[in-house]
């Protein structure tokens, strides 16, 4: 894993977001199995048709250790891109996460797993192997387009996307808004003064 996706890593996905003017963030019902997981990696982008994950596993046996995997489901909520079995596999390789706009089964297993799996939700009935989709293209996931090698970052606020031609630049904003915030908390708060000053600043404006 390479030094700027640790970097993004580090820092919380609202911060990233607000370096982005909040137009790169997935739809907010996309959401990590646990509030706990953190992701940070390369998208390996992956396009499946309603229904039929053939392509998944393509993918999990494609991408490199440190991918997410990306998955273009439509925002289908009635069959599941994986279940424990394949989620399973995607850690094994040494996968970096899983981020979809559809859902998965099997929760309990795939929370044991420890694995980063952010989705709308889960559902009991399992997909089909037709073998159609693709890999590595552009896609539109939870509303925003996605790239393959764009950096993915998730946390329990939800997912955003950092364009690749955009990455140094984002994360020097990102990194500059965090350091704001903590100055921001420490000097205000607890502080009833500088508290009452700081909202006499923002609302009389």
């Amino acid at each position: 894993m390479n030094q700027l996706v640790e970097l993004f890593r580090s820092i919380p996905a609202t911060c990233i977001s607000d370096a982005l003017d909040g137009l790169n963030n997935l739809h907010p019902s996309i959401k990590p199995l646990q509030e706990e997981y953190v992701l940070s990696g390369r998208a390996f982008t992956v396009k499946m048709p309603v229904g039929d994950n053939l392509v998944v596993l393509k993918a999990i046996r494609t991408a490199k250790p440190g991918d997410i995997l990306v998955i273009d489901a439509k925002g289908d909520e009635y069959r599941a891109i994986a279940g424990d079995f394949v989620v399973g596999m995607a850690k094994t390789l040494g996968l970096g996460g899983i981020v979809v706009d559809g859902v998965i089964r099997d929760l309990k297993g795939i929370k044991a797993l420890g694995f980063p799996v952010f989705c709308k939700g889960t559902t009991v009935a399992a997909s089909g192997k037709a073998g159609v989709g693709e890999l590595n293209v552009p896609i539109s996931c939870g509303g925003v387009s996605v790239n393959p090698g764009d950096i993915i970052v998730g946390d329990e606020d939800g997912v955003v996307v950092i364009p690749k031609e955009r990455e140094d630049e984002i994360l020097k904003k990102s990194q500059e808004k965090l350091l704001k915030d903590k100055q921001r908390e420490s000097s205000i708060s607890g502080n009833k003064e500088a508290t009452i000053q700081y909202l006499d600043s923002i609302t009389s404006k």
